[in-house]
C-alpha cells in the first residue's frame, strides 16, 4: 500500500489564491476573507492530497471549505487540483491546524468540522501530538454553530472509542450517530484517498459525527 509519487503541476495554471499559510495570518481573523462570497463554512483538518475538500467543493458550491495541511507537497498538490477545478469555494492552509482553531478561527463560524484517519501516536510520549485533545475539543465547540456538525474517522477502533470518550467527557455534543459506509460509484468516490486505500484493502473504517446543540 505504498503511496505514489505525486503527479507534476501545471506550471501554467495559479494557484496563489487557493493557498496560504497558518503562520501568514494574523487574529482577529474573518475566514470568508478567504473567498470572493461568504458562504456556510467547512473546516477540515489533515486533508492531505485534497480529495473531500475538492468532491465536496464540487458537491456543494454553495458553501465555503477550507482545507488544512501542515505537508507541503500535499497541501500544495491539493490547492494545485483545486485551481485547476476553477473551485472558487475552496482553498487550503497550510500549517498547524490546532494552532489555526486555537489562535485564528472566531467563535460559531463553521456549520461542520471534518477529521478523517488522523495519525493515532500509537506510542504514549507521542499520545499528546493527537489532534483530538481536551483543549482541539473546546475550539471545536466554540467554533462549530449551533446545530452545527464534527465527521471523525479512522481505521482504528481503539482511537475511535477513545476519541468518543474524550468527546463525552470535554464537551456537550451529541452523542455519535454512527455512519454506515455507502458503495462507491467510481474508483475516486471516497471522502480521502486514505479511505479509498482503507476500503479497497477490506479494512474496517469506523465513522461517527457528533452535533451542537441548538
Amino acid at each position: 500500500m505504498g503511496r505514489r509519487a505525486l503527479p507534476k503541476l501545471d506550471p501554467e495554471i495559479d494557484f496563489s489564491r487557493h493557498i496560504s499559510e497558518v503562520d501568514d495570518l494574523r487574529a482577529p481573523f474573518c475566514p470568508q476573507s478567504l473567498f470572493p462570497q461568504s458562504s456556510d463554512l467547512e473546516i477540515e483538518i489533515g486533508s492531505g492530497k485534497g480529495l473531500f475538500v475538492l468532491n465536496e467543493s464540487g458537491k456543494h458550491p454553495e458553501r465555503n471549505y477550507i482545507g488544512n495541511e501542515i505537508a507541503h507537497k500535499y497541501c500544495k498538490f491539493a490547492a494545485y487540483r483545486l485551481a485547476k477545478s476553477e473551485r472558487n469555494n475552496a482553498v487550503m492552509l497550510r500549517g498547524d491546524g490546532l494552532k489555526f482553531f486555537r489562535e485564528l478561527l472566531p467563535d460559531q463560524c463553521a456549520v461542520a468540522v471534518h477529521v478523517y484517519f488522523p495519525d493515532p501516536w500509537w506510542k504514549e510520549r507521542h499520545r499528546r501530538r493527537r489532534v483530538i485533545q481536551p483543549g482541539f475539543i473546546a475550539d471545536l465547540e466554540r467554533v462549530l454553530v449551533p446545530g452545527g456538525v464534527f465527521h471523525f474517522w479512522t481505521d482504528v477502533e481503539q482511537y475511535f472509542e477513545e476519541t468518543i470518550e474524550k468527546l463525552a467527557e470535554h464537551s456537550d455534543l451529541s452523542p455519535p450517530i454512527h455512519v454506515e459506509a455507502t458503495p462507491a460509484e467510481h474508483d475516486m468516490d471516497y471522502r480521502t484517498h486514505f479511505e479509498r486505500r482503507m476500503r479497497k484493502y477490506d479494512h474496517d473504517v469506523f465513522r461517527a459525527q457528533f452535533k451542537k446543540s441548538l
